[in-house]
């Protein structure tokens, strides 16, 4: 079932204007969606709210799932309008609880706690661009966040694995985005990394070599 492709009416009356309400309902999809257009309005663009800033008492489950390949799946649905992704990625929060991690989308009234398999955010894209003289190695994520290779955003490698879909452990790249969350680097976009930077080999271990911000950044690659 595919959650995401159903319309989303804007004037659910499952959303009433008194804030307990608000409260009780939002762990539903069209409930948040309305909710958040309704206040966006207070808000630039795509700008990320404070959410830091936020410290709601409520929280609440959803059936929403952020794949290891970086796809949003709702109540076993995958949700393809990616206008609501990128949405609900705005308020996307990690929080460190008894030694586990958990994500949530979180907003001044709830948090939403919802799974995550691996990074919650993908980054897709890569390019090289310009101030003056100096060139930035700028990323993007399929959310629309937008970064660069710096010393606040290094690329990390770190090995993932997933016993319950059977997937053995694999290194891969990651990049610190924002309030605590990381992005995996897609594969596609990895390799055009390796054509951008200059690739040594010495003692049976690889090194890309990236420049960024008239900098240099060393990434040690595994043996395959």
């Amino acid at each position: 079932m595919n959650n995401d492709n159903k319309s989303i009416t804007e004037n659910d009356n499952s959303v009433a204007n008194s804030p307990n309400d608000k409260v009780s309902n939002l762990n539903s999809m069209e409930a948040l969606s309305h909710y958040l257009k309704s206040t966006a309005g207070e808000r630039a663009g795509r700008a990320i709210p404070p959410l830091e800033k936020w410290h709601p008492e409520s929280v609440a489950d959803m059936d929403l799932v952020i794949k290891a390949n970086g796809e949003w799946w709702h109540e076993g649905g995958q949700m393809t309008r990616e206008s609501l992704v990128s949405l609900f990625a705005t308020i996307l929060w990690k929080e460190e609880n008894n030694g586990k991690t958990e994500y949530f989308l979180k907003t001044p009234v709830q948090k939403i706690r919802i799974q995550v398999e691996d990074a919650p955010l993908l980054i897709n894209d890569v390019g090289i661009v310009y101030e003056g003289d100096t060139s930035w190695l700028e990323f993007t994520t399929t959310t629309g966040d937008v970064l660069r290779l710096d010393e606040e955003h290094p690329i990390m490698l770190k090995t993932y694995s997933n016993q319950e879909a059977a997937v053995e452990a694999q290194v891969r790249p990651y990049m610190p985005v924002r309030n605590g969350l990381t992005a995996l680097i897609g594969r596609n976009t990895f390799y055009h990394l390796t054509e951008i930077g200059e690739l040594t080999e010495q003692n049976g271990e690889t090194t890309l070599t990236l420049q960024s911000g008239g900098k240099s950044y060393q990434l040690s690659m595994p043996a395959n």
